[in-house]
């Protein structure tokens, strides 16, 4: 934990696919102090198509989900929103203000972890 699912329009180069995931990750380190080693980071890319935004087909844009477990401050995910934002915007050019985030705070009852554990059984 934490698990973020990141949805961007495609076309992207996969250099640059791969600056993001390894920006986003220690964009989370940096913000709220998650362990590297407990960070999971997922692209989806979504054909141009497929998306509009703000009545506009085919809007760059990207869409963030992040999967914690409950107990964070609200400044700390205030901290975190920034900086998946800076993130991305340094990994693919695409403006902050075309970034949106969505947190979704999970009881360690309702984690599962390594070894098919749940968060608070880990210990968490």
């Amino acid at each position: 934990m934490p698990i973020l699912n990141v949805q961007i329009i495609q076309g992207y180069t996969p250099a640059q696919k791969t600056d993001l995931l390894k920006k986003l990750s220690q964009a989370v380190v940096d913000s709220i102090a998650a362990p590297l080693a407990s960070i999971r980071v997922v692209i989806q890319e979504v054909p141009r198509e497929n998306v509009i935004v703000a009545g506009e087909l085919g809007h760059d844009m990207a869409l963030i989900t992040a999967g914690l477990i409950s107990g964070r401050t609200e400044e700390l995910k205030a901290a975190l929103v920034l900086a998946l934002a800076n993130a991305t915007e340094q990994a693919l050019g695409l403006s902050t203000q075309n970034v949106r985030t969505i947190i979704f705070d999970t009881p360690s009852t309702d984690m599962g972890v390594a070894g098919g554990r749940t968060a608070k059984a880990a210990g968490r």
